[in-house]
């Protein structure tokens, strides 16, 4: 694998900006930032025990990056793990070279040192970043944080809400249970669920909001597999005017389904009838917060926005068909690994891989298909396996008609959607961006354990 010194010297920061893939309107303004991973101690409730984390900044979740659309974005990242790591921005249109990820786009930080990660941001909307070395650890310890665009300026602080929200699987002291990291049942089922659920990095918070007017919440999930369903109060409906950070048009549902690495915002049009935020995924209800309406202010936003981009002309479209297939209870009996095809409780036991594309364990060196730049796409996906998959597309956003929502199928444009078991759902995208991109489940015990591969866009 290519050398951080040799890597940085081939890619020079006077390169980001001249390899910008989007526009010749990025702006001169450069929205600066230090993060640093390191071993941390946090309080998910105040007067309890503090738990053992791995953290940005010391902070849970890590500090919020905000810019405004067309700015660029400069990230120190500092490395005080006991081993490597990588930052991914998470919905970004990003430059290949500053996407994140170990092999395709640049060598991991190793322990002790520095990467300096330049990018423009050509959308507004709600975003994350999160560590993408050993996701399925290093994101559950807490290595992730929040990343908004706006196109207005400044965000005003109690009408645009952040509602990140996570499950920890944590023991009586509310220490993680560590010893369950890698379990062999998690990685073959729907994956590493917890048993707390917290908002903004605390149990049952108190949000809040203005006593009337219009509200915005950012809705965003980071778990590492399991998904998650809110209501506000029982008799809200809401309408949802973003999906993964791109404007929709929009549609009113009372219960806002999250799959992890998903994002959804929606508006309110009069806080003073938000009371509780509930989670509601389990069959039973639980509250995982409460709104505290403070000063009076009648605000009405913006929210009228077009999609990042139309649906495009499904003409002389590329169809790249991918079954997906394996896990506990599948029809998946052997795969391909590293060229060779072997049983699948071989590959289980062994290489602990428990999944496939097209009957090939993925990783990062798995080639799904190339590409031409500005060709038409359909992934063509069938969820061939007994549960359901958070399928997400590195650097491109995709429309899919989603079936996330009841009683509804309604086209958005998304950059991960969450796929049932035995659905089939065509994601349809312009490769307008070069570079080697990853597509994979978002469960991230799927994703190290096979569900990965990556397009070529030449």
């Amino acid at each position: 694998m290519i050398t951080r010194r040799k890597f940085i010297k081939n890619t020079g920061a006077g390169l980001f900006l001249s390899g910008l893939p989007y526009s010749s309107k990025a702006s001169n303004n450069i929205k600066k930032y230090e993060l640093t991973a390191k071993k941390a101690k946090h309080s998910f409730e105040k007067n309890q025990n503090k738990t053992d984390l791995w953290l940005f900044n010391d902070n849970c979740p890590g500090p919020l990056i905000t810019a405004n659309k067309n700015d660029v974005i400069e990230i120190i990242f500092n490395n005080q793990l006991d081993e490597p790591s990588a930052v991914h921005w998470h919905g970004i249109r990003n430059i290949n070279s500053m996407d994140g990820v170990p092999v395709l786009s640049q060598p991991l930080v190793e322990p002790g040192e520095s990467f300096v990660y330049r990018f423009p941001v050509k959308d507004a909307g709600t975003f994350w970043y999160h560590a993408h070395n050993k996701a399925w650890e290093q994101v559950t310890r807490g290595l992730y944080g929040p990343l908004i665009v706006s196109d207005n300026d400044q965000l005003k602080e109690k009408n645009d809400i952040l509602v990140l929200a996570d499950d920890w699987l944590l023991n009586e002291n509310l220490q993680m249970d560590v010893s369950s990291l890698g379990n062999l049942h998690d990685w073959s089922h729907a994956g590493r669920y917890g048993n707390r659920l917290t908002i903004n990095g605390v149990f049952k918070p108190n949000i809040e909001v203005f006593s009337s007017g219009q509200a915005r919440l950012r809705f965003l999930n980071t778990a590492n597999a399991r998904v998650l369903k809110f209501m506000l109060n029982d008799d809200i409906y809401v309408r949802v005017i973003a999906s993964d950070g791109s404007p929709c048009n929009p549609f009113k549902t009372n219960k806002i389904v999250l799959g992890p690495g998903q994002r959804i915002d929606i508006l309110i049009d009069e806080t003073s009838k938000l009371k509780h935020l509930k989670e509601v995924s389990t069959g039973n209800v639980l509250v995982a917060a409460t709104f505290e309406p403070k000063n009076q202010s009648i605000s009405v936003l913006d929210f009228d926005k077009n999609p990042y981009y139309p649906f495009p002309s499904l003409n002389n479209a590329k169809v790249i068909n991918i079954h997906m297939q394996g896990g506990a209870m599948g029809n998946l009996k052997s795969a391909i690994f590293n060229g060779e095809r072997r049983d699948l409780r071989d590959l289980a036991l062994n290489e602990t891989k428990l999944w496939a594309f097209n009957e090939n364990v993925g990783d990062y060196n798995y080639k799904i298909g190339n590409l031409k730049l500005e060709e038409i796409v359909i992934l063509r996906c069938w969820n061939d396996t007994m549960w359901q998959h958070s399928m997400h597309l590195h650097g491109h956003h995709f429309w899919v008609t989603s079936k996330e929502f009841e009683d509804l199928e309604i086209n958005l444009l998304r950059d991960t959607y969450l796929m049932q078991p035995g659905e089939k759902a065509d994601l349809i995208f312009i490769a307008n961006n070069p570079g080697k991109w990853l597509f994979h489940c978002h469960m991230l015990e799927h994703n190290a354990s096979g569900m990965i591969g990556y397009l070529s866009v030449n």
